[in-house]
């Protein structure tokens, strides 16, 4: 039976991490991070998949479909930067003394 280890490689771009996933049998396991050893923690992290939480990702799921369900039905509404900032100007200007 074979057993694949996921892992997600995180590679700097432009100050950004960009994330891949690499699935591979245990026996290259030491090879592979022999390989990637050579690389400064700035240019790579290791960020195996057991650390990430599905769970987290169903739940921030549910709300995004509520937000968004919402949005769609009129019941929330976009404001642009500018607008933002008038409104919170405007309520700020509220409570000064």
């Amino acid at each position: 039976m074979k057993s694949n280890l996921k892992w997600y490689l995180c590679f700097v771009k432009r100050r950004m991490m960009e994330a891949i996933r690499l699935e591979f049998q245990p026996e290259i396991k030491e090879k592979i991070l022999k390989l990637l050893s050579s690389f400064s923690t700035d240019e790579l992290r290791i960020v195996e998949e057991d650390s990430f939480s599905d769970s987290n990702f169903e739940e921030d799921k549910k709300k995004l479909e509520i937000a968004y369900a919402k949005l769609k039905g009129g019941g929330e509404k976009l404001y642009s930067v500018d607008e933002a900032s008038s409104i919170l100007d405007e309520t700020f200007s509220k409570y000064d003394n």
